[in-house]
């Protein structure tokens, strides 16, 4: 076995297919982000509905994503903080940590599902792929288009935040702390 899947299948890391679920959403999820600020920038045109299948697509592909990691990671526990870690560590921070994990979880589910909800509010069908018809969430309305559309915002501005809030920790943990914490999520570590 090569020395980079070793350390990979070691009980302080990670496993390899929990390392690439974290990766792939991550730049994912950021993408999609940017990529939804720009779009709300440009004027109606056909060009902007095809960007704007391409972002439907991208959520789907997030919640699908979410949906096997979240599988994926009921069937592999987590490898436990390093004692040494979980000694230094106040309980306050403790809690931020599962707060952050926890909310960032049901935001990777409640953005897409958000943004389908509004679509399907719109009138607006989501294909995903432009191959695969998805049924409509809700029936077609304007007062709950425009309700779907805020928690989509809001939810999406908020998971970002929190992702913000997750990069601070890994940060803090890795220049000031120097406990190596971010090794157990780095492929190459």
């Amino acid at each position: 076995m090569e020395k980079w899947q070793e350390k990979a299948l070691s009980p302080q890391r990670y496993g390899l297919v929990a390392i690439v679920f974290h990766w792939l959403l991550a730049v994912a999820i950021l993408s999609a982000f940017g990529f939804g600020l720009f779009l709300v920038n440009l004027p109606l045109s056909p060009l902007k509905i095809q960007l704007i299948n391409l972002h439907k697509w991208a959520g789907i592909t997030i919640l699908l994503a979410s949906l096997l990691r979240l599988l994926w990671r009921f069937a592999h526990r987590p490898p436990p903080l390093p004692d040494a870690i979980q000694k230094k560590m106040p309980a306050w921070q403790k809690r931020v940590h599962h707060m952050t994990h926890g909310l960032m979880y049901l935001l990777f589910f409640l953005v897409p599902l958000a943004g389908w909800a509004y679509s399907s509010a719109k009138g607006y069908p989501v294909v995903f792929l432009g191959i695969v018809p998805l049924p409509d969430l809700v029936g077609k309305n304007d007062e709950l288009a425009q309700f779907f559309k805020e928690v989509h915002k809001l939810g999406a501005f908020s998971l970002i935040g929190l992702v913000v809030l997750h990069v601070l920790g890994v940060v803090k943990h890795h220049f000031i702390d120097r406990d190596r914490l971010l090794g157990r999520m780095l492929p190459w570590a």
